[in-house]
Order: C-alpha cells, then structure tokens, then sequence
C-alpha cells in the first residue's frame, strides 16, 4: 500500500504599496507564478508597529511565506521575485542561462536605480506623496526635469525591442515587470508620453495585456483617479 503523504500547507501576504514599484513588480511576479495571495497596504512613510515587527527598515514590498507550522519573512523585491522563481511552478523569469540572468538583473537595477532616480521618484513624491502626507505644494521644476528625463528611458526601451522580443532577451523576465512596475505608476499620473514613443508603447501594450496585469489596473488610491487610458488595454 503506497502511504498518503500530507500536502504542504502554503500561504502568502504581501505588504506593498500601490505607489511603490518594487510592490508592484512583487504583484507582477506573483500574479505570473500564478500564486494565491492575500495583500495588505501599508505606508512607508508611517509604518505600523506591527509591520516594523516584520522589516524593521519599514520598507515595502514585505512577504510572509507561511508553510506548514513555518513562517518566513522576505524582503527586498529582488530577492522576493528570485524566491518566487525558485519555488514556483512557472517558466522561469529570471533566465535560463548565465547571461541572460546577468542581463536581466542589470536591467532590473537600471529602472530601480537610474530610472527611479530620474523619473518615478520626482513624480510620485511631488505628485502624489506630498499631498498624501501634507507636505505642501508640488515643485514644478521636478517634475519638468522628470517629464524630460522619461523620454530618454523611453527611447532606450525602444531601442531594446527593436533588437529583442522582450527587453532582455526572446522571453519576459522580471526586466520587463521592472520596467512596467516603474513605468505603470506614471501612467497612473497620467504622464508618460506613449505617442511620442510609439516603440515603447507597444511593448507595454503587449504587458499591459497579460492576465497578471489585472490586479494593477484595478488599483485606485483614494483622491488620485487615475486618467481614462490607465486601464484601457486600447490606449
């Protein structure tokens, strides 16, 4: 008689922030592994206790794998997408040779560092955060050197399709839900210039189209509605 093994109980919450990108890459990542998860919003500029408990930096985006009577705690988006990679029944997202893992991780740095740098984090802290967290007027000047600094990253992004299928290879990989977690935020503030930068565009459209792209396109934040095209799969 062949013994009935028990099934592993397995369940994940995410903390995020819908105004965070490596929250969203996170939610990408999990809604393409086709993994179940409960979600949770949690400021980062004003951390519940309960959350420092978890990530004593208070940065987002945080998972807490429950498996069996163990409990786990990961942070830091990078590390929470190759655990995914790992672990989940799905194509790989990460690569399937050296090099192509070398590529994605340095396009993955490039949005989460130089691009954010540039672009999401003037927009989203003078559009958005100073008004959630009272801290008066939006400066003009960051957001017009973020709204001229966008455009070179979007002609790179073209640049990048025109020689590959993907922006890192002939398969999506956690580059493009870099790329897209960045990119979908600003689109949310309504300023990323897509008929300008028609290569760009197209690529998103085909991301933007895929199942686990849902849950983003759902987002509303509470004051800032996003603009018609957000979730048109047609803009």
């Amino acid at each position: 008689m062949i013994p009935i093994l028990p099934v592993s109980k397995l369940s994940f919450r995410l903390y995020h922030h819908p105004l965070d990108p490596p929250s969203r890459r996170v939610r990408l990542a999990l809604a393409e592994k086709g993994a179940v998860c409960d979600f949770a919003i949690e400021k980062p500029w004003e951390p519940s206790a309960d959350f420092l408990a978890l990530n004593p930096a208070g940065e987002v985006p945080v998972l807490v794998v429950e498996q069996d009577d163990e409990r786990h705690i990961l942070a830091n988006a990078s590390a929470i997408c190759e655990y995914l990679d790992e672990t989940q029944a799905a194509p790989t997202m990460v690569g399937k040779d050296s090099f192509l893992r070398a590529e994605v991780r340095r396009l993955v740095a490039w949005f989460d560092t130089k691009f954010h740098h540039e672009v999401t984090t003037h927009l989203v802290s003078e559009k958005a955060l100073k008004r959630l967290q009272g801290l008066g007027e939006p400066d003009s000047l960051m957001i017009r050197t973020a709204c001229y600094n966008i455009r070179g990253h979007l002609d790179y992004i073209g640049w990048l399709t025109e020689r590959r299928n993907w922006l890192a290879g002939d398969m999506i990989t956690f580059a493009d839900l870099a790329a897209a977690a960045h990119l979908s935020i600003i689109d949310y503030l309504g300023d990323v210039p897509w008929n300008d930068h028609m290569l760009a565009k197209e690529w998103y459209a085909r991301i933007k189209s895929r199942p686990s792209f849902r849950g983003l396109l759902g987002d509303h934040i509470a004051g800032f509605p996003p603009p018609r095209h957000y979730a048109d799969l047609d803009f």
